[in-house]
């Protein structure tokens, strides 16, 4: 058995941040140090928070440096399970040693929901026989095990973590898989309105913040328990999801599926890939955001009260189909924050202000239509905790 190693990458709240920008990193960091013990229980031999502000480097650029020990070549951390200089380690030898074993990656708000069970069947590949690796999902990762961390020599500046499993299986020769169908461990803390979903302890003060949500989640949840209404989920909707709510909601669904992969769809770590099919690769592209984009982002209350009786809506693809897949040319973070709690007079940027504003007063119309925005979280996992919630009469 081959020693193994965690390392969970924490991006800090860059200076001047605004106040749900820094609850969320404040979270993430709390939930990062019960992983640090947790995975020690579980019978890693070292974990390690690396963290650091934004900076703009790559994940990729991170990973190669902090298995090679250079921390400081690794600079500080930003975006998801990015990388960071600064660090607190948990165990014993844990900095420069990485490539010695096998190797866990995560960030800092991955797996919340993971049991000892689940933490130890990742030990148990990393410390394995080489050539192995094991995520919480092939496709779009937040959490990935190596046997063998000299696997990742040669790895390029992937934008992100969730496109590591595929460059591993397609570029690095090694076998890959996954327990996807393990559906809590998809569930990402990514925005503060993750950590009421989860009923983290820090929900009770964003919810203070933003009583109307409260209202919109207890309209949502009569929805889900009504025979005879209709839900519309839009976004990166997994197929499992959608099967579940076939028999765990009692309404009708109806599912949009886009964009599925939007981080993990980098060409870098495709096999055969080309700069110029780079080049003519499809941007994201929306249903949903191509009827906004026709009919403006303050139509969208109307435009669901037309299709469903409640809306729970990744809104991260629709910002993918407005600005681009790159988050840097999105609305920034505290904008992001406050709309998916429904903040709308917290949110500067224009288009997301319109949006936030059509769907908060959505429920308030001559047709109520409580609408949700978010990102992966509340159209996978986290509705499935709303419907359980639904089910059982909790709000």
């Amino acid at each position: 058995m081959r020693p193994v190693f965690v390392l969970i990458f924490h991006a800090t709240a860059p200076s001047g941040a605004g106040p749900l920008v820094c609850a969320l990193a404040e979270a993430r960091y709390a939930l990062a140090q019960r992983q640090c013990a947790a995975f020690l229980a579980a019978g890693a031999d070292a974990a390690e928070i690396v963290a650091g502000p934004p900076d703009g480097l790559t994940f990729g650029v991170r990973l190669v440096a902090a298995t090679r020990g250079g921390r400081a070549a690794a600079g500080t951390a930003a975006g998801n399970g990015a990388a960071g200089a600064a660090g607190t380690a948990a165990g014993n030898g844990a900095a420069g040693a990485h490539a010695l074993g096998g190797l866990i990656v995560l960030g800092s708000g991955s797996i919340p929901l993971a049991t000892a069970a689940d933490l130890r069947r990742l030990v148990d590949v990393a410390a394995g026989a080489g050539g192995h690796a094991l995520a919480n999902n092939r496709y779009s990762a937040d959490v990935v095990a190596i046997s063998r961390a000299s696997d990742l020599a040669g790895l390029p500046p992937l934008p992100a973590d969730n496109a590591l499993p595929r460059w591993l299986e397609e570029h690095a020769g090694v076998a890959v898989t996954d327990i996807r169908s393990r559906w809590r461990l998809g569930v990402d803390i990514d925005t503060p309105l993750d950590l009421i979903l989860l009923r983290d302890p820090a929900a009770g003060a964003l919810r203070a913040m933003a009583p109307l949500f409260g209202e919109r989640l207890a309209a949502l949840a009569d929805v889900l328990s009504n025979k005879r209404a209709e839900l519309l989920v839009a976004g990166r909707v997994s197929a499992t999801t959608l099967t579940w709510l076939q028999h765990g909601v009692a309404c009708r669904v109806r599912g949009l599926i886009e964009e599925r992969g939007l981080k993990a769809g980098t060409r870098l770590a495709q096999s055969g890939a080309t700069a110029g099919a780079a080049a003519k690769s499809r941007p994201p592209r929306s249903v949903l955001g191509e009827l906004l984009d026709r009919d403006g982002p303050e139509s969208l209350g109307a435009a669901v009260a037309r299709l469903a009786d409640a809306a729970v809506i990744d809104s991260r693809v629709l910002m993918a189909h407005r600005f681009g897949p790159s988050e840097s040319n999105w609305p920034a973070a505290e904008d992001r924050f406050a709309s998916d709690l429904l903040l709308a007079a917290a949110v500067t940027d224009p288009w997301l202000h319109a949006l936030t504003a059509s769907a908060a007063s959505a429920a308030a119309s001559a047709s109520p239509t409580p609408i949700l925005l978010g990102g992966h979280t509340l159209v996978n996992g986290g509705l499935r905790l709303l419907a359980q919630r639904a089910r059982a009469g909790a709000r």
